[in-house]
């Protein structure tokens, strides 16, 4: 329960005392004193929110004693009552002692107990007011420290050993490892890497090993813009520059100062941007659009392309001295599919994140689901094994262990090498009619079994054939013998 407010009252007349102590009592912690000497002890030993205070008394008046209560005990609220509203006494007491009110006698016990929850009330916003400048005066302190912290805890997961997710052995462990010797060095670093291999994730770990780590790093994909916006958002323009510039913009330069720019896509730039931005990286200094003065910038430059640069440059569809000036040092991501140790650890922490960001919980994944996932080549990579670890996700039962048989059908469709069939493709298929029918019939008919959890009567079914006729396919191609479900695999478990 809140603890109740203290009020004290001050007045000469004991039978006045006792009347106002008995209708407040029930409500607030009352002190009374009967000489403004007496008050001031009371208010030494308690802490007291309201004075109720009478103006005429023998030793001095309300207003000479709420005045110097106004500099001892500036947080009590001050209230006057008296019998005589003297508009001389009104005055004083606003102007000397700084009164929240003042009472006439007679007094109506209601009004009066209203007036006391206000004043009350006023106290304790005094407080949270006096408090929250104390916090104030704190923040840059604590802001500081607290956005050193998230800086810190930001770094260490984009670590080159925890940051990057791999097993051991891994093929990234090579590409860590040029990652980790590059970063503390001020030089460009270009990318190499198929979409979805992490580029991204190289780049901020090259920017948070580096000492620029406590600086800006920002992104932009050069492949999504026109030359005029991407020009737009990296040097910045003044107002009034092309239709739509209402504003002058900062551009991602200038907003990096001291931090890393990050281009992705660099090699879908037109030539004529790549010439603006190779002077750019000459001088040190950009302009905005529309705009006459020129600006030093200190920022490095990570860029990533999915081309091969050098034959770009080769056929010249890439400036040469451009390539060079990004190129300090290359490093090249490897493919999801000659990553297939990387498989267990992936999906585990895929499916951890998964979880944090849906709500929802499962124990992880059966064995045979894990095989049907690294099966698979992946063309679009990690990004597209998060997807399906996701809709796995989306799809499985709260507390249940993900199975195989809710993977996506092209995925458990594809062989090793070969690239995903999806339902009305077989572009990727050799031999002759006959082999490639046979070779989409197995597959379909593995799947099917997958997704009925090896039960041949329901797969059989669905494919209209008879238990024999699914028995003599499946001796045909050679899937008799594949296991039904493994045991389940838990999350974290792999490594």
């Amino acid at each position: 329960m809140t603890q109740p407010a203290t009020i004290l009252i001050v007045d000469d007349e004991i039978r006045s005392l006792e009347s106002l102590k008995r209708i407040l009592e029930d409500e607030f912690d009352v002190l009374t004193a009967s000489s403004t000497r007496e008050a001031e002890g009371l208010l030494a030993e308690h802490w007291v929110q309201v004075i109720l205070c009478d103006q005429r008394m023998p030793e001095r008046s309300g207003v000479e004693f709420l005045t110097e209560v106004k500099t001892r005990w500036p947080d009590v609220i001050r209230m006057m009552i008296s019998g005589y509203a003297d508009a001389h006494d009104i005055i004083d007491g606003i102007n000397d002692a700084g009164i929240f009110q003042y009472i006439t006698k007679p007094w109506h016990p209601d009004n009066l107990l209203l007036t006391l929850r206000s004043a009350c009330r006023l106290h304790d916003l005094q407080r949270q007011n006096e408090l929250l400048a104390v916090e104030l005066r704190m923040l840059p302190e604590t802001a500081t420290r607290v956005v050193g912290e998230r800086k810190e805890r930001l770094r260490r997961a984009y670590d080159f050993d925890d940051g990057i997710i791999r097993a051991r052995g891994s093929p990234m462990d090579a590409v860590c490892h040029a990652l980790s010797e590059v970063a503390p060095f001020d030089v460009p670093v270009l990318l190499f890497g198929a979409s979805g291999t992490g580029k991204e994730l190289a780049a901020r770990a090259l920017h948070y090993g580096s000492l620029r780590w406590n600086k800006p790093f920002v992104v932009e994909n050069c492949g999504a813009l026109p030359d005029e916006l991407l020009e737009s958002e990296l040097f910045g323009h003044k107002k009034g520059a092309f239709t739509g510039a209402i504003d002058d913009h900062i551009g991602m330069f200038e907003r990096a100062d001291g931090g890393t720019v990050f281009l992705d896509e660099i090699g879908e730039v037109s030539p004529a941007f790549q010439v603006k931005l190779l002077r750019v990286l000459q001088e040190g200094e950009i302009r905005m659009l529309g705009g006459t003065r020129t600006r030093k910038v200190d920022v490095r430059v990570i860029a990533a392309t999915n081309k091969d640069l050098e034959e770009e440059v080769r056929a010249k569809r890439f400036r040469a001295d451009l390539f060079y000036r990004l190129a300090g040092m290359i490093v090249r991501l490897p493919d999801l599919r000659s990553r297939k140790c990387d498989m267990p650890v992936l999906v585990d922490a895929l499916l951890t994140r998964a979880m944090g960001h849906m709500g929802k919980h499962v124990p992880g994944i059966t064995d045979e689901a894990l095989e049907c996932l690294t099966r698979y080549d992946w063309p679009g990579n990690v990004r597209e094994l998060q997807n399906e670890v996701q809709r796995m996700l989306v799809r499985g039962a709260e507390g249940k262990v993900l199975g195989a048989d809710i993977i996506s059908p092209h995925i458990l469709r594809a062989e090793p090498g070969e690239p995903a069939v999806e339902d009305a493709d077989i572009a990727g298929l050799s031999g002759d009619l006959r082999e490639r029918v046979a070779m989409m019939e197995a597959r379909i008919i593995r799947e099917t079994l997958i997704r009925h959890r090896w039960n041949k009567s329901k797969a059989a079914r669905e494919l209209g054939l008879s238990r024999v006729g699914l028995r003599a396919k499946l001796e045909r191609y050679g899937l008799e013998n594949v296991l039904p479900l493994a045991p389940k695999r838990a999350v974290g478990g792999a490594g």
